[in-house]
């Protein structure tokens, strides 16, 4: 089905099938929704993280853009600003969500171009999408500098956490199961998380753990999805298995108590 008819018949199965449920779901979160996080994911079509998270209207506010990339607060003006600042102050600030999530995933296109023109990135010329994943990937490039070949970029190397008294360790693809491209990606995911750390409106709530940041990873391929592990130090798969670590070491001092989820066999986090 080529074109808009294929948008257009989308909405009339949505209209037989879900729309009714999900007018239910608006009236009963409408005057007090409680997202669980502020999502940041790229564009790219083969992500769909509000499917591979099972989540429903009201759980996250998913900011998408090319690279998952978060534009650093430095130099922070009105010529400046963008929609990811806008998005951790409608999420962290407005609404006390506590935990913000980079998602980053393999074949990344916007990551496989700043990887081919990482030797390019002090240069301010380019195509829009070129300019994009220059201009606030070269952090991600800087870090992966850090990695060498001779140990089939490994590392380990240090990022930021919540405050700059905070830092972590992480090994990047330790099974060596990813291209280099992919590896880089990573890089780029964790990086990301010391972009926000750097964002002056969540200072204090970083700093009093109010605020967690957390970076996750979707392979296209086997549709497994990976969360960074500071534990562990390296991206872990999210199965049966790690969930009670992963969900103990994403929390830190706080509760990690979870139930099993009645419909659908999954288990669900009790705050």
């Amino acid at each position: 089905m080529p074109g808009i008819a294929k948008i257009l018949q989308g909405i009339l199965r949505y209209r037989l099938i879900d729309r009714v449920h999900m007018v239910e779901k608006f009236q009963r979160i409408r005057e007090n929704p409680q997202p669980t996080s502020v999502f940041f994911t790229c564009m790219d079509s083969r992500v769909l993280a509000s499917r591979f998270m099972y989540s429903s209207v009201g759980d996250n506010i998913i900011v998408r853009n090319a690279g998952n990339l978060i534009p650093s607060a430095e130099n922070f003006s009105y010529d400046t600003v963008t929609t990811e600042a806008g998005a951790l102050e409608l999420g962290c600030i407005r609404n006390n969500i506590r935990h913000v999530v980079v998602c980053g995933h393999s074949d990344c296109k916007a990551m496989n171009l700043l990887f081919t023109c990482r030797h390019e990135c002090h240069k301010p010329e380019g195509t829009p999408l070129q300019l994009w994943v220059k201009k606030h990937g070269q952090r991600s490039v800087e870090k992966f500098s850090m990695l060498s070949p001779a140990n089939k970029y490994l590392g380990p190397v240090a990022f930021q956490a919540e405050t700059t008294q905070r830092t972590f360790e992480a090994f990047i693809d330790p099974e060596d199961k990813f291209r280099i491209e992919d590896k880089f990606s990573q890089v780029n995911c964790l990086t990301q998380l010391q972009n926000i750390a750097g964002y002056p409106m969540l200072k204090d709530k970083l700093a009093n753990d109010e605020v967690r940041l957390h970076a996750m990873w979707f392979d296209i391929y086997t549709g497994n999805v990976y969360m960074f592990s500071r534990e562990k130090k390296r991206f872990i798969e999210i199965n049966e298995e790690n969930l009670y670590h992963l969900i103990t070491d994403a929390e830190s001092k706080a509760s990690a108590d979870f139930i099993v989820h009645g419909d659908h066999g999954v288990y669900s986090e009790i705050k």
